[in-house]
């Protein structure tokens, strides 16, 4: 039944010019992606390496002058990013580090591209997700309704063949040819990423096996589905009709409600409105640029205190330092409880379409792929982390040189400025992005593999069921 299936799928000229129509989609979208990743690749390396040269060719000055000179960080492409663009051209893949300050992570795609952007990407993985599954149910929705129209399904079963035996065989019909499109899948990916120079690590491949297998069991989870409302429709019309509307339940409808859901139940603060909490709150506590503050006037009083001085000069150590020490703490500390809140919203509404895969395998999939292809929201979370903890420990080193280099003698007129040898910022290692691990980004991912698996014990409970009730006519 299975070869049956593949030889009539096979013998279409309608369906062969679909599936070449796919195969060609899917060769631009490789290109596509291999462009992308070549250019930001090359972009984002040349522009991280000339910051580096301009931070170490910055000459004898003051750290803290050197604190806010800043520098700027960017995250590097993940080589399956060929594969799932995911939400990489919306959150960003830069960001300007600097003292006392949070900048929040810039340029991206969507912020230079037309209105377009928001109807998609096309990428291999939207294709699999979204166009595949369409191809496989206009291949399948007569599978066993058409027999049934025509008198063949009759004879079968007259045959000793069970509705069990039938839609098993069905099912594996069309699977050998959803698979057939996961096989060209893979064999452009490897290519594409051959031709970018992306290259191959023990992490990536098993990265990408594990992203096809998922692939793999979300194809096996849409061609069942087409052979049971195949199975249960008295028409083919109708089983065309029926699994139209799955499709656009799965594929449109469902995800744009759980993302509404998700923000109604879980609203998050507008940039403006986060920024401004954090401002507000900061001051609350002091402001260390401010002599007259009284957090920091009550600092000085106690430190000068301890010391047994009767002014900052008589110190063993730059207060000025000591003070931007202090201040650069406090703010980090005011920023990461603002930005663990705001995290924690946008786990909240992540997890609502997390959930939502238990309803539809496509959020599932999807959720699964980005992970895989270093693409996802997590990916570019981490991201931000880093680049904060990279700041901090910049800024908060910057002060450590003022403490222990810098003169507490007021300057004469005639004074040149207080400054410190460059090669201390030399030293200062460059900024390097560490991604999840693959193993890690699985279980990032947990609810939605489980979803996924829940689908396919579902849909092999299902066949069992129908194959007990079912009739032939």
């Amino acid at each position: 039944m299975a070869k049956q299936v593949v030889a009539t799928a096979m013998g279409n000229k309608a369906v062969l010019l679909l599936m070449w129509l796919v195969v060609a989609l899917m060769v631009y979208a490789t290109i596509t992606g291999v462009a992308t990743f070549r250019t930001q690749t090359g972009i984002r390396k040349q522009f991280q390496q000339e910051v580096r040269k301009h931070w170490e060719e910055m000459p004898d000055k003051h750290p803290h002058r050197m604190a806010h000179y800043g520098y700027i960080a960017f995250r590097a492409k993940h080589p399956l990013s060929i594969f799932d663009f995911g939400v990489e051209s919306y959150t960003g893949n830069a960001v300007f580090l600097e003292a006392h300050k949070q900048n929040s992570v810039n340029f991206s795609e969507a912020s230079f591209s037309t209105g377009l952007l928001r109807f998609g990407e096309m990428s291999m993985a939207t294709i699999l997700q979204v166009l595949v599954p369409l191809v496989l149910f206009f291949i399948g929705f007569g599978l066993i309704a058409t027999d049934r129209e025509n008198g063949t399904l009759k004879l079968l079963l007259s045959q000793g063949a069970s509705w069990k035996e039938i839609m098993t065989g069905r099912s594996l019909g069309l699977m050998v040819v959803a698979f057939t499109f996961l096989l060209a899948a893979l064999l452009l990916l490897l290519t594409g990423m051959i031709v970018s120079s992306a290259g191959f690590t023990l992490d990536g491949s098993l990265r990408l096996l594990f992203l096809m297998l998922t692939y793999g069991l979300y194809l096996a989870i849409i061609c069942v589905t087409a052979v049971v409302v195949s199975a249960v429709a008295a028409r083919a019309r109708a089983a065309l009709a029926g699994l139209i509307g799955v499709w656009l339940l799965f594929a449109i409808v469902l995800p744009r409600t759980t993302q509404a859901i998700g923000t109604y139940l879980y609203p998050a603060p507008s940039r403006i409105a986060f920024e401004t909490g954090v401002e507000k709150n900061i001051l609350q506590l002091g402001d260390s640029h401010n002599p007259d503050d009284p957090y920091f006037k009550r600092l000085k009083d106690s430190v000068l205190k301890v010391h047994g001085a009767t002014s900052i000069e008589e110190l063993p150590f730059n207060y000025a330092g000591f003070q931007m020490r202090e201040g650069e703490r406090m703010s980090s500390e005011v920023y990461n409880r603002h930005q663990q809140a705001l995290l924690r919203t946008y786990e909240q509404q992540n997890k609502v379409a997390r959930l939502s895969a238990f309803l539809n395998p496509f959020a599932a999939v999807k959720h699964l792929s980005m992970a895989m292809s270093g693409t996802d929201f997590q990916s570019y979370m981490r991201f931000q982390q880093q680049t904060e903890a990279y700041r901090y420990r910049l800024a908060q080193h910057m002060n450590e040189l003022q403490i222990k280099l810098v003169s507490n003698k007021k300057l004469l007129p005639a004074d040149k400025p207080y400054s410190i040898s460059s090669a201390h910022w030399k030293a200062f290692p460059d900024f390097s992005y560490q991604g999840l691990t693959g193993a890690a980004a699985i279980g990032a991912e947990a609810l939605s593999l489980a979803a996924l698996l829940f689908w396919a014990a579902l849909l092999t409970v299902l066949v069992s069921s129908l194959s007990k009730k079912l009739k032939a006519v």
